[in-house]
């Protein structure tokens, strides 16, 4: 076994996962282009060209939702304009029936908590779209702890922030590297590189590919959220 002697073994903690900090659309959610459409809602409302913006959107999937909008709009009152709009257009679609669990998801979660190891959901979208899509997918008790941006101080992801968030309310890790993130996008990675997660994991569900995840950080890359409690294993 090798040590480090300011962190201990390095076969320690790391290897002991007490906590898993899932992402949801993308992830854990399948939305079938829903945030895509709801953002071409939002940005046709504040008369803007979606079409000139979906680059971004496509890029920072997994960020906070108001954080995109600041950077597309400039000036705050626009963005929170345009960040209202966006959480109206998706929860109708949420309404609609349109969002569904990826395969497996809700049999992954409650695997992980028969292994001992307790699961939050965090997300990019405000309080009221998370409880919605929850809801709309009877998932309101799955898991203890649900946190959005704004449960976290208003920063999302790339920040470490839920993640370090979920760590400190649960209490159920002792230490950071015994704390799976995982998910789909970049952002999700370069959060749990920065929270000091022992594991970092990237699926392939949602918005980027393999390279993009690797690059931001994924200490391994699975085909979907299914797979995450073999691996752990």
């Amino acid at each position: 076994m090798v040590s480090d002697p300011k962190r201990g073994p390095k076969s320690g903690p790391k290897n002991d996962i007490r906590l898993v900090v899932l992402d949801m659309a993308g992830t854990t959610v399948a939305d079938g282009g829903l945030v895509e459409r709801a953002f071409a809602a939002a940005a046709r409302r504040l008369g803007a060209d979606p079409d000139a913006m979906l680059g971004y959107v496509r890029a920072t999937m997994g960020e906070s939702k108001i954080s995109v909008f600041r950077h597309l709009f400039g000036e705050e009152t626009k963005a929170q304009e345009a960040n209202r709009a966006f959480e109206e257009a998706y929860a109708e679609l949420v309404d609609g029936g349109l969002v569904a669990p990826i395969p497996g998801a809700r049999e992954a979660i409650e695997q992980l908590g028969s292994q001992g190891r307790t699961v939050v959901l965090t997300t990019g979208f405000a309080r009221t779209t998370q409880d919605a899509i929850l809801a709309a997918l009877g998932w309101q008790d799955l898991v203890p702890l649900t946190l959005c941006p704004a449960d976290a101080g208003g920063r999302g992801r790339p920040y470490p922030d839920m993640v370090l968030g979920a760590f400190l309310r649960t209490a159920a890790a002792d230490d950071v590297r015994q704390i799976a993130v995982v998910g789909d996008t970049s952002y999700d990675m370069l959060s749990g590189v920065r929270a000091g997660a022992g594991v970092v994991a990237g699926v392939l569900t949602g918005a980027h590919d393999e390279d993009a995840l690797r690059a931001s950080g994924a200490t391994q890359v699975l085909g979907s959220v299914a797979e995450l409690p073999g691996a752990l294993a």
